[in-house]
């Protein structure tokens, strides 16, 4: 078997993540992050309700789902003026210590969070750091927190008139603003945050809340950017958004580019390293409103892209609705529920991946001790196909990345000896023979 190098060339060796843990990896009471995933809730369209109390109900489902971290959009009540829609954007907010009433109360948010506890779930909250609304109450109480235009005006955020930018050069609003996420830990007992927009605040405000609000905690913090721009960021948060792969995986898939584009982009993050993660997924709530749903971007490869995202190096990330699946784009400003109908025809999908996720080691995200070949086959220009190893620990992943039927070997030596495959526990011998006979959106995950 070949020995492992740092990074590969496509088709001839092994994606090694071998830089040691360090830092916020090392910090025990959060060991859960390297076998977690992430759910994220929108709370408003979730339920005809949606409300803290009628989420609640659900919970159960994806815990038997598999699901491991619930992330709920912004929680705090949204900003009135200037607002965009009839009920606005929950990015807008109007206080960092209140709870929005379309939601519910303080007290229904701590009991979801305890009942969300009780479960064995973690709870992580987003966290708009870079914008308020325009009537948000710092507006009032400390205008001088605030960018201002030349007119002394507040400086509208990039692109989006209904939000304000905050002054991070003003050391007391700093202050304000970790006070304010030690409150949510402190009266909620979250277990960490979503940073909305990561990269568009300073570093050294993170590198400096972090800690702060940690006195109170161990915590979990996922940020809104892509290490591949923003490599000083990694630094502080514990994973990051794959935007870099998202973009290019759905170029990919319309614009028929070729394989070696994705194959690049992946050496290039695995060469990263392991003392950060990064988040994988095939939608969230920006890309479902703005840019379409899954099935809008990936047509034939959605299925083997979520099995990508569950099983290479980092954290699975789901949105809402996609155990249905959701098909439609859901407004972002308006009540718009998703269109559930009792069947989830794609938990069972999903509660196999997650559960495999979470409970075989050589699918650790972060974790120096895994490594993960990139495998040959006979059909390299449509067949991506992977072998994650921990100790005598193996996960084998071979993906359809083509809009045609495939017949092809995998041609590589890393892959011998009995798999069991994990959706129809059927057991196979690679040692007999390596062959495949895909049709479109084929796929396949093998462990041992």
């Amino acid at each position: 078997m070949r020995k492992a190098i740092l990074l590969a060339t496509i088709g001839l060796g092994l994606l090694s993540c071998t830089s040691q843990n360090i830092g916020k990896n090392m910090d025990l009471p959060t060991e859960w992050k390297h076998t977690t995933n992430i759910y994220e809730v929108n709370l408003r369209q979730y339920t005809q309700e949606g409300t803290f109390k009628a989420f609640e109900k659900e919970m159960p489902r994806l815990k038997n789902m598999g699901v491991k971290t619930l992330w709920f959009m912004p929680v705090t009540p949204i900003a009135q003026q200037n607002k965009k829609g009839s009920l606005g954007s929950q990015y807008a907010a109007a206080d960092y210590t209140s709870i929005n009433p379309e939601f519910g109360t303080m007290d229904q948010f701590k009991h979801m969070v305890n009942e969300a506890h009780r479960l064995g779930f973690k709870v992580i909250i987003d966290w708009v750091a870079n914008h308020t609304g325009w009537d948000h109450v710092w507006t009032k109480t400390h205008p001088e927190f605030y960018l201002k235009d030349p007119d002394g005006k507040f400086h509208i955020a990039s692109g989006m008139d209904d939000i304000i930018e905050l002054d991070y050069k003003n050391q007391e609003m700093r202050k304000a603003m970790i006070d304010a996420m030690k409150f949510w830990v402190k009266e909620t007992n979250i277990d960490g945050f979503r940073c909305d927009l990561a990269s568009w605040v300073e570093v050294d405000f993170w590198e400096q809340a972090r800690p702060e609000v940690e006195k109170i905690k161990p915590l979990f913090f996922i940020g809104e950017f892509d290490e591949l721009e923003n490599p000083d960021y990694g630094k502080v948060f514990d994973a990051s958004y794959s935007w870099k792969w998202m973009h290019k995986s759905a170029d990919y898939y319309k614009k028929n580019e070729p394989i070696t584009e994705l194959t690049d982009l992946l050496k290039k993050y695995s060469a990263i390293g392991d003392s950060s993660m990064r988040a994988w997924f095939t939608t969230n709530h920006d890309e479902n409103s703005w840019n379409g749903t899954e099935f809008e971007k990936y047509g034939e490869i959605t299925k083997p892209m979520a099995v990508f995202s569950a099983t290479w190096n980092g954290i699975p990330l789901l949105y809402s609705g996609q155990e249905l699946p959701n098909k439609k784009r859901l407004e972002f400003f308006e009540k718009d529920v998703i269109e559930w109908n009792g069947k989830y025809e794609m938990a069972d999908f999903y509660k196999t991946l997650l559960n495999l996720k979470s409970s075989n080691p050589a699918l650790r995200g972060g974790d120096a001790a895994v490594s993960t070949y990139l495998l040959n086959t006979s059909a390299n220009d449509k067949i991506l196909a992977y072998l994650r190893k921990n100790g005598k620990n193996e996960v084998l992943v071979v993906l359809n990345f083509s809009k045609e039927p495939v017949n092809f070997t995998i041609q590589d030596e890393d892959v011998s000896g009995e798999y069991k495959n994990v959706f129809d526990k059927t057991k196979r011998n690679f040692s007999e023979g390596k062959d495949f006979n895909f049709k479109v959106s084929d796929f396949a995950v093998f462990e041992k």
